[in-house]
């Protein structure tokens, strides 16, 4: 009976243990700050020119974006509105899913709730490795995600990455970082904003509410303090005859 209930423990808790492991790769920490408009402006234009050309991002609104990130409506349309007509249009991809499926064998996924789904660490990390794979289809390969289908559409900025592979204990085979086999247009610590700038704009496409919430909070933590302030003076009065 002991030796079943420690079998189910086992059963049940294998589970979580893969999924706390996240592939058993580190991701790297990102400032993400959704009250720096020029970073989510500078990711914004970065998505729209690199990633709406396969990716959706179905659930936001060109105008809503614009409105949001302090991008005049003219902005909107003379500069991000590529893949729609009017700016009140959802940000959809270019590419028809029938033909992206075709030519990377799966259909890209939409982009609006990635954030959310992989958090803000996966997509920095993942933007930042890839790597040439000359027997990947798409020429490149991603130590955070392997055999993915997606190209490397940002190698112009980053260059082209050859990985340093060592093994373990175990010896099995590990990729332990990079090394840059061409450089790009971009040095590492460019290329390392830019990725910050489209991961804070992604955080913000995942959930734009909070940019709300962020305002109504500081006008709540102004009332506390005006209340506060408020009822001791209250108190003061009402206790100053009591000895």
């Amino acid at each position: 009976m002991k030796k079943k209930l420690i079998t189910i423990f086992a059963i049940l808790l294998f589970p979580l243990t893969v999924a706390a492991g996240g592939g058993g790769v580190a991701l790297d920490p990102v400032n993400i700050n959704l009250n720096d408009k020029e970073s989510l402006q500078k990711g914004a234009r970065t998505f729209v020119n690199y990633c709406l050309s396969c990716h959706s991002a179905g659930y936001m609104r060109y105008n809503r974006m614009g409105q949001d990130l302090g991008i005049s409506e003219e902005l909107v349309a003379e500069n991000l509105l590529f893949a729609a007509e009017k700016t009140g249009d959802l940000m959809k991809a270019v590419m028809p899913a029938a033909d992206a499926k075709k030519w990377f064998g799966t259909a890209p996924p939409d982009l609006t709730l990635t954030a959310r789904s992989r958090g803000p660490k996966w997509i920095y990390t993942y933007m930042r490795s890839f790597y040439r794979d000359e027997s990947a289809p798409s020429g490149w390969n991603n130590k955070v995600f392997a055999h993915v289908a997606m190209p490397h559409v940002l190698y112009e900025w980053q260059g082209e990455q050859r990985p340093i592979i060592e093994k373990d204990s175990h010896g099995v085979e590990h990729i332990t970082g990079f090394e840059i086999a061409k450089a790009g247009t971009m040095t590492e610590k460019e290329y390392n904003e830019a990725m910050r700038d489209l991961t804070n704009f992604m955080v913000y496409l995942a959930e734009p509410a909070k940019l709300v919430r962020y305002k109504i909070g500081l006008y709540v933590i102004l009332f506390l303090i005006i209340f506060m302030v408020a009822a001791y003076m209250l108190k003061k009065e009402y206790w100053k005859d009591v000895h």
